[in-house]
């Protein structure tokens, strides 16, 4: 068994792994979605390659949690509950909304992607399983509360903006159209705006250094993209709101 200070020395590893991504990331953006390229190797179903990605994690959590030495608390479930429902959308539900039409996605991506999330799997799921055990206190504590407040805020807007985006494509259409209202109004964004606020909200529900991780590791990936994404809408829409940011409103 890896001990806390081992395990926490490979957390801190990974963290400065995110941070040397979120530069790189701004130099060279993931190729699939608006920025698909045929350079990065065999393409397959997009829908496929978000299943195959996201699935994995909760395989790999589950799979600590469930042989860990950890007899799971009440508390530790609630945690672990809101991490699988995020994952379980993004497995079996938000991949067949997805009005792609045939669209691909590089399997260098989805390899990347999957290895992301069986390193985020495993540090979530030892963490869980063999670490720590919340009290039941701790779901009332302000931590906890304010984590919980600000997760449900990133959900809601992260589900309402990717429900605008999938539909402003009608059923069998292709190309792209630039999205109004809602958070629309302020960044180009919103969806992934969302995501990152979701996750900094478990950080603080959980009050963890997984956690921290993982939002550090959210906010590397997910920043640059959307001033990718913000810069492609400026150049393929001559009229495209010029107030609007990329990601944080009023000033990214």
């Amino acid at each position: 068994m890896m001990t806390f200070e081992h395990y926490k020395y490979f957390v801190w590893i990974w963290i400065a792994i995110a941070i040397i991504i979120f530069v790189v990331s701004f130099y060279i953006t993931a190729p699939y979605g608006r920025h698909i390229k045929n350079t990065w190797g065999p393409l397959i179903d997009n829908k496929v390659g978000w299943i195959i990605m996201e699935l994995f994690v909760l395989l790999i959590l589950y799979s600590f949690i469930l042989t860990g030495e950890n007899q799971q608390s009440i508390a530790n479930w609630v945690i672990i509950g809101l991490f699988s429902f995020h994952y379980f959308h993004r497995s079996f539900i938000f991949p067949f909304k997805l009005r792609t039409n045939g669209k691909k996605m590089p399997l260098s991506i989805i390899g990347m992607g999957l290895f992301f999330n069986l390193i985020n799997g495993f540090i979530i799921g030892y963490y869980f399983g063999n670490f720590k055990i919340y009290d039941l206190e701790w779901l009332t504590s302000y931590s906890f509360i304010i984590g919980l407040a600000i997760f449900i805020i990133g959900m809601m807007i992260n589900w309402r903006s990717d429900f605008i985006l999938i539909h402003l494509r009608k059923p069998n259409e292709t190309g792209y159209k630039i999205p109004q209202g809602y958070m629309f109004k302020y960044v180009s964004c919103p969806n992934l705006l969302g995501e990152t606020i979701e996750w900094l909200g478990f950080a603080i529900l959980t009050w963890s250094l997984p956690g921290f991780a993982f939002f550090i590791w959210t906010f590397a990936n997910l920043v640059p993209r959307a001033i990718s994404h913000h810069k492609w809408y400026r150049s393929h829409f001559l009229d495209y709101p010029k107030e609007r940011k990329a990601v944080i409103p009023f000033f990214v």
